[in-house]
């Protein structure tokens, strides 16, 4: 049934919004921002001025200043020692260094997410603040995201988690109390989420167009870069890698991997699976792809000349491929990620002389 109008303010949901030295200014900023437009703008839908369904605060181990990654300092609003309960947490992008994610760095960070989540409460990471969460163990054994460039350390850091890079919102537990977003703005998503799962459709949209935010329906594929796995230690199928990423347009590329490896052939293509995690062929199609995508970025030339360009002589199985690959059409894709008209510098015209 449809929500009914009140005489007072709902009950606001309280979110804390966790900050850590590792965070993102711009995913915490931006998330705090667009959650609290509600108490400092008006958010109008219908004529009517909504209600703010949150109350929005930046907590952590101690309040005071912080300095982020990028070395700006934000304050922290409180302490997680003096907040008891709240409805929503959400850990914000972070940075991982050369080191990686270590472990047992926040401990009692951790130990308030878990006493947070066993009270109730919604765990929300957005992009790579997902670090931070799987410590808990509460995402063992279940759906998750995080940022694509992230994912293989993430993997490696907890295998137990079953991780999704190309998914934008993942949504998982019993509650769906579980929250996980994507690569970097997928913040957004995340947001809209949370506005239309507490507040309803009509705020979320309403929030959306004030803010010119747009939902990432085709998935997070379009954005991945492939970079074929080469840490695995195999020698014989590093020279098949090195020789096919300027030989993948040819005819019977598996042939000449195969030769340059200096191996029989069914003999490299087990080993080349087992190092990269993708069959030769498979590897080759991701390579194409990937040159198809940065020529449809910044050519003009036509789909059918790409393919070609690439390695195909069938264009109508070219489309086939990159859509099974990026998640939209090669078409799609040009409108999509080519630097629209506007932003293109403009020549200057020479001055009669």
């Amino acid at each position: 049934m449809p929500r009914q109008p009140r005489s007072h303010a709902p009950e606001q949901l309280h979110v804390s919004l966790i900050a850590i030295p590792e965070a993102v200014v711009s995913t915490l900023s931006g998330i705090f921002d667009v959650m609290n437009a509600f108490s400092v703008m008006p958010v109008t839908a219908g004529g009517a001025t909504l209600p703010s369904p949150f109350r929005v605060e930046i907590v952590g181990e101690r309040s005071g200043p912080l300095e982020l990654a990028s070395r700006i300092p934000i304050s922290v609003q409180r302490a997680i020692a003096t907040v008891a309960t709240t409805d929503i947490v959400i850990v914000p992008s972070i940075v991982l260094g050369p080191e990686g994610w270590r472990k047992g760095r926040y401990k009692m960070l951790v130990q308030w997410l878990s006493d947070m989540h066993r009270r109730g409460a919604l765990l929300c990471s957005a992009c790579s603040g997902i670090f931070l969460i799987a410590e808990t163990g509460l995402f063992d054994g279940i759906d998750a995201t995080v940022h694509f460039g992230y994912a293989r350390d993430f993997a490696a850091t907890f295998p137990q988690v079953a991780i999704h890079p190309e998914r934008v919102l993942v949504i998982s537990g019993k509650r769906e109390e579980l929250i996980s977003s994507g690569a970097s703005m997928t913040w957004h998503d995340l947001v809209l989420y949370l506005i239309g799962r507490h507040a309803g459709a009509t705020a979320a949209q309403a929030v959306a167009r004030m803010f010119a935010l747009q939902w990432h329906q085709d998935g997070l594929a379009p954005f991945i870069v492939f970079e074929g796995r080469g840490d695995h230690g195999d020698h014989a199928v590093k020279l098949a890698q090195d020789w096919v990423a300027t030989h993948f347009p040819v005819a019977n590329p598996i042939e000449g991997m195969a030769r340059r490896s200096g191996l029989g052939e069914r003999t490299f293509k087990r080993r080349f699976t087992g190092a990269t995690g993708l069959s030769p062929i498979a590897y080759v199609q991701r390579l194409r792809i990937e040159d198809a995508k940065r020529r449809l970025e910044r050519t003009d030339a036509s789909v059918d000349d790409i393919a070609w360009r690439v390695g195909y002589e069938e264009p109508a199985f070219f489309r086939r491929l990159f859509k099974r690959v990026t998640g939209m059409p090669p078409g799609a894709y040009r409108r999509r990620f080519r630097i629209p008209d506007y932003a293109r510098p403009r020549m200057k015209s020479k001055t009669p002389g």
